[in-house]
Formats: structure tokens, sequence, C-alpha cells
């Protein structure tokens, strides 16, 4: 069969054409935004890569299915030809379900945050155990190849996003999936162009629920409000509770205060993990990947051990290179608790080697959430432990810039060009300091446009 995948370039749609592929489909997709790291690995998987929607790219591939992204809605060329013609389409998440996942035991990492870190980590910690299991993460981890694969064994691990399926159909991606363990990492508000507030999120985590058998278990964190709010409503199998403190049945503690070092228990087991990662962010994404593991049969001790080789994910905290003594990184964060999660992290490393370089943040926030203006009264606190933050300013953002350069800590400097970003950094970077480059986009490619400007410099 020969599947053309609309919004193929999207971190759940490019994972589902590597799927579809291994089970040896013909695929090819459109997409409008064609950027690494996605469109490298579709390349490299012989996946054919359109860019834009004209339905000339659906006419020259000649397919039998087309699975529509939910990035297209009524009104793109190729959504309006596909039903001006009565072709077969369906959605991503209905397509993985009943291609893939039916009839596997189903391991979904649902959360605002850490989904992907998260959902890399379980998959690595069953790899490392010998369970080959399959899986589909919304990113490229460092320890696979590929971003999703079908795998050998029953278990298969996916990223479980609460955003809607496709433009006729608004439930939640992991509605579909029938998940048997389901980590629920945090709630927070997200998502404004399609959820009116945190009580419509709060409904479709309930939905969430409600798909797990009584045999299955839901692990959360301890004091979370909002997922306490879901709980609420009803649950029908275990939940089991994750945290800092000896409330919660599973236990993490730092033993490194940059959370390069940390200890993992539930009652009298215990292990150790020594990584390359930070923060407190992905020492709570840790200890849930463990507490998954387990329910499937992985000792804490294998988790711990697997994890001790965790490499991270692409584009998460992701070292891209020194020059002249100034580290880049690249980083996904575009929401106020992961700007402000991975800047503490990065801060707390820099603390304990004693470096007394500056950190700068460079921020590009595309989320439609943002734009709107939602994080309006939280976005300057984010910054505290950055010491300048250049904002890439939106032709379409509602926020109040001028009041949020007012409330930072940080010197926070707002620009309308990725040239004039560079040029900043170039007059004003030196070496000790660390540059944290932030987007869930390709900026412009401003990241390897910097890298080679600082090396001309």
């Amino acid at each position: 069969m020969h599947i053309h995948i609309l919004g193929i370039c999207g971190t759940f749609m490019g994972s589902l054409a590597v799927l579809a592929k291994q089970l040896g489909h013909e695929v090819s997709g459109s997409d409008q935004s064609v950027y690494p790291p996605m469109s490298t690995q579709l390349e490299e998987q012989g996946i054919s890569l359109c860019s834009g929607y004209d339905p000339a790219h659906i006419v020259a591939n000649g397919p039998d299915l087309i699975v529509i992204g939910n990035t297209c809605a009524r009104g793109n060329p190729s959504v309006e030809y596909v039903l001006d013609k009565g072709l077969a389409f369906t959605s991503g998440p209905a397509w993985l379900a009943e291609h893939v996942l039916h009839g596997r035991w189903v391991i979904g990492v649902a959360g605002t945050h850490g989904k992907t870190t998260t959902t890399s980590m379980v998959s690595w910690i069953l790899e490392y155990a010998g369970m080959e299991p399959g899986y589909l993460i919304g990113g490229v981890p460092k320890n696979f190849s590929v971003s999703a694969r079908l795998g050998s064994s029953a278990f298969f691990v996916i990223e479980a996003d609460e955003y809607d399926s496709a433009f006729f159909d608004k439930r939640s991606k992991f509605i579909h999936y029938q998940a048997r363990t389901v980590i629920m990492g945090n709630l927070e508000f997200d998502h404004a162009d399609i959820f009116r507030n945190l009580e419509d999120i709060q409904i479709q985590f309930h939905h969430l629920a409600k798909t797990i058998p009584s045999s299955g278990l839901i692990i959360a964190p301890a004091q979370d409000t909002n997922l306490d709010e879901v709980f609420a409503k009803g649950v029908w199998c275990e939940v089991q509770r994750t945290g800092l403190d000896d409330a919660a049945a599973w236990q993490v503690q730092a033993l490194q205060a940059d959370g390069s070092r940390l200890q993992i228990r539930k009652g009298s087991e215990q292990a150790e993990i020594n990584w390359q990662l930070l923060g407190e962010h992905n020492m709570r994404n840790a200890v849930a990947a463990v507490a998954a593991a387990a329910h499937v049969g992985v000792p804490i001790s294998v988790s711990c051990a697997a994890l001790s080789s965790f490499e991270g994910v692409k584009r998460r905290l992701e070292l891209l290179g020194t020059i002249a003594g100034i580290k880049i990184y690249d980083d996904f964060a575009h929401h106020p608790t992961a700007i402000q999660t991975t800047l503490e992290g990065l801060r707390a490393n820099m603390t304990a080697a004693e470096e007394t370089g500056r950190l700068l943040a460079v921020i590009e926030a595309r989320s439609n959430t943002m734009k709107m203006g939602y994080h309006q009264n939280t976005l300057a606190a984010s910054f505290d432990s950055a010491d300048a933050v250049l904002w890439y300013k939106s032709t379409v953002t509602k926020l109040d810039l001028d009041a949020i350069a007012d409330s930072a800590k940080a010197e926070f400097l707002s620009m309308t060009d990725t040239d004039s970003m560079i040029a900043w950094l170039l007059a004003n970077a030196r070496s000790g300091d660390h540059i944290v480059i932030m987007s869930n986009g390709g900026f412009e490619g401003l990241h390897q446009r910097l890298i080679s400007a600082l090396r001309s410099r």
C-alpha cells in the first residue's frame, strides 16, 4: 500500500511514517516546513518528501490512503483535494491504533512537559533489559538510530499527546492508544488554540484514565493538584505516586546538586543513576520511567543502569559545540515551565562546576498558547536563572514584551529578526558563556548560523 502523509515532518507524523515504512508500505508525504532533524531522518529512511501542500504531490504519488496530520485544517489545498476526490483518509492516531498498537502492551507517556524525554527513557530501559520494545517518540533519541520502530516484543512505548487527532477528530491522540501502563508526568494549561481552559484538558485526561484496564497502572507525581482533580473524577486502576519526599511510593533524591547523580528507591529497593542529564525535571522524568519499567518486570537496578547510559534526545539541551570557549546548546523548550526548569538545571551545573560565565537564552516562542498571550504573567519568572534573554518578537504575538522586560530579573531584549540576535551575540558573548537556543521549530537556522559566525569572528 502507498500511504501519503500530510504534515509528515511533525514529530508525531514523522515517526508514524517510519513505522509505516517498516511495515513494508511505500511512504511519501507533504509538509509546509521541512527541517532537521526529522527531515534528515525521513530522507535516510527512503521516504519521499514534498515541500508545500500542492495537490499535485498527491496526484504524482498516487497513494492508496491519505493520513492527515492535525496541523492540516479545512482550506489546506491537499485536504480540499482529498475531500473533493473522495480519497480514503484517516488520522495518524487512528491508523497507528489499528495497524501497530492493537493487541500490544502499550506504555503511554502523557503530560504537559517531558513526554519526549521520558518516552525515550522508558524505551531505552526496555531495550537495555533485552525486551526489544517498539516505540514512537516525538523527537530523535540519541540511544536509537530512529524516532520509531515496530519492535519484536509485545511492548510498545508511545509519547501520548493530549493534542487533538485531526480536524475531523477533536479527541486527544492518547484516547486511541488503549495504553495499559500510563505515565501522567504533570498537567498545566497549554494548547490554547484548541482548549478553552485547564478543565478542558483535564476532561481529556479523565477520558484517558477511562481507557486503562483495571490491571493497568497510572504513574503520577505526588502533590500535583491538577492531576489530583482528574483522579477525583474516578480511576479504575492502581495509581502509584512519584516524588522527591518520603510521601511518594517511588522516591528520587539528588546526590549531586545539578541532578547529574541521583538515587531512586521504592521500599527497600534502591539504585543510583550517574548520567549526562541535568535538572530536577529530568530527575522526575527518571523516577517515572523506572516505575513504568517496573510494571512490565524490569528491576530498579537494571533500569538505573540503563539510564546511566542514557544519552538524551536531540534538541533537549543538546550541546552543539564549543567555539572560543562559548558553549552553544539547542533546546526544544517553548512553555514557561520548560524554559524555567531547563535554565535552572544548566545554572546548577555551571555553579557545581564553579563556572563564572553567563547564561544567555535565545528564545523563539512558536506555540499558539504563547502567541495568544496566555503566559503573560508567568513568563518573566521563567528567566530568573539567565543573565540575559534575547526574545524573537513574532509579528502576531499578543504578549506585552515591554511589561515582561520590566519585571524580568534578567536583561530582556526583544528583536524582530535573527540577524540582529546573531549580531548581538557576536558583540557580547565571551569565553565561558553558555548560550541556550530555545525553539520548537527551525528558528531560521540560527543555531548553525551562530556557530559559523562565532568561528569566523
